[in-house]
């Protein structure tokens, strides 16, 4: 990526992005599943994923309150009760099972938290930012439980703004949240689809951290601004 020259503020996907280094979260949790020795296939794994997804889509399982440790626990009681139901798992193993992965999964988000602290810290000192991100209704609560809140001038949640990704909207109403020019600004995402394309086409620069995806068509993708790494965006903006 080249140095942006007009850069006056940055807007920040959350999930991927910040917590999992561009890894796509199911990646994480599939890990978490495999330090419990979860006797499932990645296929199996891959349609409880799914199924969860889908649930918490249309019930509201996760209220305003809770940390990221308590949405994973409840989605992976989701997860394993899928599994359980497909004959795939023991139902008395649910619980044991969802709090050991639940735990590695918030651990594992904790550290990829801190290694992008110092960028946040330094991107803080120099511009406003904004934190745009299709979630559950508990992003402050995430945020504030890895002291992450302090860093963003404003959050555009989905659940809260009723708008989700990949609606370039969503990505308008954060450069509205800071008051600039989308050609003032700067995205930061996980996904090609969903943080890039729709950023892009409002005008905004566009920075891709892009780690193992969902499908293969993501992991073939390419774009002239992937970074490996959220320490590569200091060399852009400062």
């Amino acid at each position: 990526m080249n140095h942006i020259d007009n850069l006056k503020g940055v807007i920040f996907d959350y999930g991927g992005t910040i917590d999992s280094r561009g890894v796509h979260w199911s990646e994480v949790i599939w890990d978490g599943y495999c330090d419990a020795h979860v006797a499932v296939t990645k296929e199996q794994f891959r349609e409880c994923y799914v199924f969860a997804e889908r649930e918490l889509a249309k019930v509201r399982h996760i209220l305003p309150h809770h940390n990221f440790h308590d949405l994973l626990l409840i989605k992976m009681r989701i997860e394993l009760g899928y599994l359980a139901g497909q004959g795939l798992l023991n139902a008395d193993s649910i619980e044991p099972l969802a709090a050991q992965i639940a735990l590695y999964c918030y651990r594992a988000a904790r550290s990829s938290v801190e290694e992008a602290r110092p960028v946040l810290e330094a991107l803080y000192a120099r511009y406003p930012m904004v934190l745009v991100s299709n979630f559950y209704g508990n992003v402050e609560s995430v945020l504030a439980d890895f002291d992450l809140r302090r860093y963003f001038r404003d959050i555009i949640e989905s659940a809260v703004v009723g708008v989700r990704k990949p609606e370039p909207k969503i990505f308008q109403l954060g450069v509205d949240a800071l008051g600039l020019k989308p050609e003032e600004v700067l995205v930061i995402g996980d996904s090609y689809k969903k943080d890039i394309v729709p950023a892009e086409s409002i005008g905004c620069h566009v920075a891709w951290i892009k780690g193992k995806g969902w499908t293969a068509d993501e992991d073939a993708q390419m774009h002239p601004n992937i970074i490996k790494n959220l320490r590569e965006i200091l060399d852009v903006a400062l």
